[in-house]
């Protein structure tokens, strides 16, 4: 009786494996890979951009909380990061609209993106509520963390925006290149 399950367990695999291949990628060879949304790219490249100024002022905000700043060049910093996060929200709500003509590496982007870029938009609001709640009596240590999460966070999202900027721009380089090659075939 043992004997028959395990005969039968390596062909029953075998089944499963060769479904599996029949619904593979092979078999979808003759579906059209979507290309690379052009909107998309360009989008992505301003969401760097924004990305990469965040990171810049939330670096200059840690230094500023270990310092004697007065309250309002603080406060003048804090509202430079918070328009750079809702700029970034307005730049994530265009990648979303255009989530449908993008390829299947881009849609991944916008949806790494979106939790990130969240998170430090909850992280700023809640330092703007500390900041705002303890403007006068403003304890050096705890602003501190706050202004080091964000600095972390901006820091993250300007990378990873830019290793798809970087990744959409090789990927396009390989395309001329592979394009040149045909040419060159002919």
């Amino acid at each position: 009786m043992h004997k028959r399950i395990w005969t039968t367990f390596p062909l029953i695999l075998a089944l499963l494996i060769a479904g599996y291949l029949a619904v593979s990628p092979a078999s979808k060879a003759g579906e059209t890979p979507r290309e690379d949304s052009e909107q998309v790219t360009k989008l992505f490249a301003e969401t760097k951009a924004e990305a990469v100024q965040l990171r810049e002022d939330a670096l200059e905000v840690v230094v500023w909380a270990r310092s004697n700043l007065s309250w309002e060049s603080h406060t003048q910093k804090i509202v430079e990061i918070k328009e750079h996060v809702n700029q970034g929200g307005r730049l994530l709500a265009q990648l979303n609209e255009l989530r449908d003509t993008a390829s299947p590496w881009q849609q991944k982007a916008i949806d790494t993106i979106h939790p990130l870029l969240k998170e430090i938009a909850d992280n700023v609001e809640a330092t703007i509520e500390y900041y705002n709640s303890h403007r006068e009596h403003l304890k050096a240590s705890e602003y501190s963390d706050y202004a080091v999460t964000n600095s972390e966070l901006a820091t993250n999202l300007a990378a990873l925006v830019k290793d798809y900027v970087d990744y959409a721009e090789h990927k396009a380089h390989y395309q001329r290149l592979q394009e040149k090659l045909q040419v060159a075939q002919r």
